[in-house]
């Protein structure tokens, strides 16, 4: 208990004021459940006989957070699990470009913050740390509302009705012809009548003056 409880205050040390050598990737990823999720650690010095610790941090980086020990790895093939850890869901190994850590069917209660990290003499060196959020549903983007334009408004024409009969201008024509043969008529009567009294009124001087 004494070394692992030394480790932890180590690394919690080494996190909040120390340098950090590894570089791990990705910063931050987003898993479903039940996936297999690849964690890296990469550094540019030769770690090939150094035993590498995976810890992981339920919160937020903070001073008053904890750190889980999950496994170390130290080659060749020496893999040493945590108390309380699921062998069966964490494979740490390492190649030729870095340090890796398998977690396989992992679940939000896997979420937090991930560190790799080896102890020297008196070096500790660690990575930033990769923040892993597993979810049962990937969030759904939400679609942009397309605003509905408003049909323009067409003004209709009255429609023209066709009139049935003659058309109006007919209609007048005819009957200002009518009134003025109802006029020259009426003209010739009165030229008549009066010729007429004229002849009657020049017989009876005529027959006056006899």
């Amino acid at each position: 208990m004494q070394p692992r409880l030394w480790l932890f205050l180590a690394a919690q040390l080494a996190a909040l004021h120390g340098g950090s050598a590894f570089q791990q990737t990705p910063g931050f990823t987003v898993a479903l459940t039940h996936q297999v999720v690849t964690l890296s650690c990469k550094t540019t010095t030769s770690l090939s006989q150094v035993r590498v610790f995976w810890l992981r941090q339920p919160q937020l980086p903070s001073e008053h957070s904890w750190y889980q020990f999950l496994a170390s790895w130290h080659p060749p093939k020496e893999t040493t699990y945590g108390e309380a850890v699921a062998k069966e869901k964490l494979t740490p190994f390492s190649n030729a470009t870095g340090h890796f850590l398998n977690l396989t069917n992992v679940r939000p209660a896997d979420s937090g913050v991930y560190f790799c990290m080896t102890v020297g003499a008196p070096e500790l060196t660690f990575g930033k740390g990769t923040r892993l959020s597993v979810v049962d549903a990937l969030p759904t983007t939400a679609q942009p509302t397309s605003k509905s334009i408003p049909k323009k408004r067409t003004c209709q024409r009255p429609k023209l009705t066709a009139q049935k009969g003659l058309p109006c201008g007919i209609v007048t024509l005819s009957l200002l012809v009518a009134g003025i043969l109802v006029l020259l008529v009426s003209l010739g009567v009165a030229v008549h009548l009066y010729c007429l009294q004229r002849r009657t009124r020049l017989r009876f001087i005529k027959q006056f003056y006899k």
